[in-house]
């Protein structure tokens, strides 16, 4: 009778076990399927990482002020890079807008210092796929905002040439002579950035997030009074 109750015992144990183990399999099947599958995407999220296009890129190269006409004129040039990413939006029609902002600030140690001069230009760059030609577009406003009637508009037939339009500023009227105050402290600050918040609204809230599309630049310079000369 014992022999019979072992046996019963050891068989019940072989089941618990083979069970267990049978579970253990089921287990381990799903956990190696999940780590194929992973793999499998890995290996196609590889290909378009190693051909992710590089991050747009700005730097200001050159910054000054010259004195004309009884005013402060600014000249100034980039670098701008675009990338793949922003040349195809392009391509697809797209436009692009850019947006170049200027201060000339006057130290002031008694107060907040004072703005003596200042510009602001917008562009709106796009391809016209019908001419095959790149039209761009200038003003003092936001032009999303005022539209393409109040803007300058010039037209290039190869993106370079449109871009090359953008990276150089030439005797931008930023204050008259009068205002320079001999004995004093100025500070001239340059800001160009790809402006985000006028492209269509559903695509703002990722392309704000892109590295492709973050591209932005900025100078700032301490001059004396004698500055442009």
């Amino acid at each position: 009778m014992a022999w019979v109750n072992m046996t019963v015992s050891i068989t019940h144990c072989w089941k618990s076990v083979q069970s267990k183990l049978n579970g253990t399999w089921r287990t381990g099947f799903w956990l190696r399927a999940l780590l194929l599958c992973s793999c499998l995407g890995v290996a196609g999220i590889l290909p378009a990482a190693a051909q992710s296009p590089t991050p747009s890129a700005a730097e200001v190269i050159e910054l000054r002020l010259e004195r004309a006409e009884g005013a402060l004129l600014l000249q100034s040039s980039l670098r701008l890079d675009l990338s793949s990413t922003v040349e195809d939006a392009l391509q697809k029609g797209m436009p692009i807008y850019f947006v170049t902002e200027v201060e000339l600030m006057r130290d002031r140690w008694y107060w907040y210092d004072k703005k003596v001069g200042a510009a602001t230009r917008h562009y709106r760059l796009a391809y016209q796929p019908l001419t095959r030609k790149w039209r761009l577009n200038v003003s003092r406003d936001p032009i999303g905002a005022v539209g393409l009637a109040s803007s300058l508009s010039q037209t290039f037939e190869t993106l370079p040439e449109a871009l090359s339009a953008i990276r150089r500023t030439v005797n931008w009227k930023l204050a008259d002579l009068s205002e320079i105050e001999v004995d004093n402290k100025y500070t001239l600050s340059f800001k160009f950035r790809l402006d985000v918040s006028q492209l269509p609204r559903p695509f703002q809230m990722t392309a704000g997030s892109q590295a492709e599309w973050n591209l932005s630049t900025q100078k700032t310079l301490r001059l004396s009074a004698d500055l442009g000369r």
